[in-house]
């Protein structure tokens, strides 16, 4: 199977890329480079050259924070929403098969119940979830060959996350402050990548939530996990998200994601968060 992977220079896009390559499929990684996914034309040319039986759509805006800017705003919504229209489109028109990653930001984080992957309870908080957001509806209404697969709390070897913060925070200080109030599952991007091939190698088209497995935590809690399995003595101080302060973008409370889905439809769940990170820390210089 041929499949272009957009983002390919981001964690999640790389870690698609090679595992295509492990199981024998022809991968394309493009990033902007190669393909502005906000220029309808850049994409209709290099996926009418490519002929890709599958995409696999990584390339996002995701700097929370700075989405929320006024002078950023329109750039957010050209490349979450436009550009997840371009490639959808584009898609179609060569009938391929489009994997979209969103994520648990369309829901506005309330409550502890986990959002289960076909709820329709939309609800953005900031600009972000809602440009990922536009871009499901887009996908939803221009192909039916599609998968949307939501993930929260991502961390992977290529690419900054809250591992890498962690760890570089913990080599300098004694203590850090970190929220406990928003709880969610962690994604390590090797093992998502596996999923996303399984995935992308049928046709079981539609929503599904993806994270490792091991319930659920508080942000505090995989710090605390995080430090110890680095062996470092940093003391993790739990505070709730309004004593943390500092943020632009409204943060989602309730980032559980129910993956019943995911079994239901035959597919492998990911290890263990703890077994993930293990693994990566292994994987990483640090």
């Amino acid at each position: 199977m041929k499949v272009l992977v957009t983002g390919v220079k981001g964690q999640l896009g790389h870690d698609a890329v090679q595992e295509l390559k492990r199981r024998g499929h022809e991968a394309i990684g493009v990033d902007i480079e190669e393909m502005d996914i906000t220029d309808s034309y850049s994409v209709a040319r290099v996926i009418a050259s490519v002929k890709p039986d599958a995409v696999i759509h990584c390339a996002a805006w995701t700097a929370v924070d700075a989405a929320e800017d006024e002078d950023n705003r329109e750039k957010v919504h050209l490349i979450n929403a436009v550009g997840t229209e371009n490639i959808a489109r584009e898609c179609k028109s060569v009938d391929a098969k489009m994997m979209y990653i969103s994520t648990d930001y369309v829901f506005d984080g309330q409550g502890d119940k986990p959002w289960t992957a076909d709820c329709k309870d939309y609800k953005p908080l900031n600009v972000y979830g809602q440009s990922k957001l536009d871009g499901e509806f887009a996908v939803t209404r221009i192909t039916d060959k599609h998968f949307i697969v939501r993930i929260a709390w991502v961390f992977g070897a290529h690419g900054n996350n809250f591992v890498k913060t962690m760890l570089k925070v913990g080599a300098a200080r004694d203590s850090v402050r970190v929220v406990n109030d928003q709880i969610g599952t962690p994604t390590y991007t090797f093992d998502l990548a596996r999923l996303l091939v399984d995935m992308i190698e049928t046709d079981k088209y539609g929503c599904y939530h993806a994270t490792n497995e091991g319930g659920y935590i508080g942000w505090n809690d995989f710090a605390k996990e995080i430090f110890k399995a680095a062996g470092y003595k940093t003391a993790v101080i739990p505070v709730t998200t309004k004593e943390y302060g500092l943020s632009k973008a409204a943060r989602p409370f309730n980032s559980r994601l129910d993956k019943s889905k995911l079994i239901a439809s035959g597919f492998t769940p990911l290890p263990d968060w703890r077994d993930a990170l293990t693994r990566y820390l292994k994987e990483i210089d640090y």
